[in-house]
């Protein structure tokens, strides 16, 4: 003869609410992490306002962050299944949290086109810029492409006499070039930034800064006043000594650090907005 075993129909209820519950805590808490993650990754956008740096690391991690995303959703889908008939406010929780996790991944797609977009766009204004200035000595001006930016660095033999801020006539020339394609690509943000060697200055400037400060000044005048290139879009800014790409205790490093580079960056209104939103 089978014997039966009656379980309770209160605990049968109890067994299902633990486990639900258990369901419903681990979702929580992988809620709270993701949560952390978007913490950081909003402030790694932060760092964008004022310089994007590395924007090919940038970009694969928005790709492996939405990669996670991709993970987590699918298994938020799996525990919305497990929970089964359970109550309405466990339903309605794992269904905002996918909901949430939705929006980020979304915001972070458009983020990420909006780096790709960036990174194309300093590409194409490097060959552009290459292309302008490409009759000038490589040991005069170089033109490089890094951290989603273009670098046009003009050397002072190129630019200025010694201890001077007066733009010289080869100067002149090749600020020209580089005017006519900026003032057919306007969405471009102009940094100047004079460099000097170490070297104490004497004469008409108190110092390396103010001599930098003046050579960076006298740039943007001329791009201005005789190439008409947007005042709204340029800033000059000097240096000194203390931003040097090679060592100043050799006279090869000092000229190569006396210096003036022009940096150009693709405006990030859009991408601002993104991450302000």
């Amino acid at each position: 003869m089978k014997k039966y075993i009656i379980v309770p129909a209160l605990v049968l209820l109890t067994l299902q609410a633990c486990v639900s519950k258990k369901v419903l805590l681990q979702s929580q808490k992988e809620t709270a992490v993701l949560r952390q993650d978007n913490t950081d990754l909003a402030n790694r956008n932060e760092a964008l306002r004022g310089n994007v740096s590395d924007l090919d690391k940038n970009i694969e991690t928005l790709k492996a962050k939405i990669r996670s995303l991709d993970n987590d959703i699918a298994s938020l889908n799996n525990q919305n299944g497990q929970l089964g008939q359970q109550s309405a406010s466990q339903q309605n929780q794992l269904s905002k949290t996918k909901e949430e996790l939705q929006q980020q991944q979304q915001r972070l797609q458009q983020l990420l086109s909006l780096l790709e977009r960036q990174r194309a766009q300093a590409r194409e204004l490097k060959d552009k810029m290459a292309e302008a200035l490409k009759g000038f000595n490589s040991n005069d001006l170089t033109v490089i492409q890094k951290n989603g930016k273009v670098y046009v660095s003009l050397s002072e033999n190129l630019l200025f006499p010694s201890g001077s801020a007066v733009v010289n006539a080869k100067g002149k020339d090749a600020l020209s070039k580089l005017a006519a394609v900026l003032n057919l690509n306007t969405d471009i943000a102009v940094d100047i930034e004079g460099h000097t060697d170490s070297i104490p200055i004497r004469g008409r400037y108190t110092d390396n800064w103010d001599l930098s400060t003046a050579r960076a000044n006298s740039i943007i005048r001329i791009l201005v006043s005789n190439y008409k290139v947007d005042p709204v879009n340029v800033i000059a800014s000097g240096h000194s000594y203390f931003d040097p790409v090679e060592s100043n205790s050799t006279s090869e490093g000092r000229s190569k650090n006396r210096r003036t580079e022009i940096i150009l960056s693709p405006k990030l209104e859009e991408m601002y907005r993104l991450i302000e939103g």
